[in-house]
């Protein structure tokens, strides 16, 4: 094949957005450090009362502290899950054409995400939360931007798979 077949029949595809999750990685970090150096464990500080607090809180499980009680196998297993996760949407973007926003923004976010957790997971040996949102008695679990990211990124895969379905051809 002639170097000019070559380079038409290569497609570039969405590989660059990894820099998305590397931004979600970056901000993910330097708000938790934030978190630790400004925030007392467990002790609220009011941001919008009776709406959200910065409250610094320690999760070793999952998603709203699931197996967080487990006798620490849990850490390795999400630090595993994340790992296969991340290169799995990896190979997806790589397989995703560059032009194609609707899969590569929420699958750089669920990337970034998850790499961001994986990082307190190996370096804390537990992931750093720090955002409470509440109204009146009810109280949402503490989360961080890496969950944030990584719930962003699952709602948009959803729903620009339902809701955002190529255009029908012209005639039909």
């Amino acid at each position: 094949m002639h170097e000019m077949e070559w380079m038409m029949a290569v497609r570039p595809n969405a590989l660059p957005w990894l820099w998305l999750s590397a931004a979600v990685i970056a901000l993910d970090q330097l708000t938790k450090w934030l978190a630790l150096a400004a925030l007392q464990p467990y002790m609220p500080h009011a941001v919008i009362p009776g709406l959200l607090n910065w409250t610094l809180a320690f999760n070793t499980g999952a998603a709203f502290s699931f197996l967080a009680e487990a006798d620490g196998w849990q850490r390795w297993f999400f630090a595993a899950l994340a790992v296969i996760v991340s290169a799995v949407l990896a190979a997806w973007l790589a397989r995703t054409a560059r032009r194609d926003w609707r899969s590569a923004l929420p699958l750089a976010l669920v990337v970034g995400g998850a790499l961001g957790n994986l990082i307190d997971r190996l370096r804390l040996g537990h992931v750093v939360d720090f955002i409470q949102v509440y109204w009146q008695q009810w109280a949402w679990p503490a989360f961080n931007l890496a969950d944030s990211a990584i719930s962003v990124g699952a709602v948009l895969l959803i729903a620009f798979g339902l809701f955002g379905g190529k255009a029908a051809p012209a005639g039909r």
